[in-house]
């Protein structure tokens, strides 16, 4: 698995799932838990991770629907 994102935007990681989750890319999301305890206030970011094959695929789409993530 590879990270494709990190964030504290909490509407980021599901646009993002949804939008890859469409073209058949599987995600899975870390740090939620810890967010979580956190109290939601945005401090600590998640991370989105993709199979390393469908890192490069991911961005690709990702950058097509204007979601904005550093590489």
């Amino acid at each position: 698995m590879e990270e494709l994102l990190r964030t504290n935007d909490i509407t980021l990681i599901p646009l993002a799932r949804a939008v890859l989750e469409d073209e058949g890319i599987a995600t899975f999301e870390l740090d939620v838990n810890m967010s979580i305890l956190e109290g939601s206030i945005g401090i600590l970011p998640r991370r989105l991770m993709v199979r390393s094959d469908d890192l490069d695929e991911a961005r690709r789409v990702l950058r097509e629907y204007g979601v904005r993530f550093e590489d």
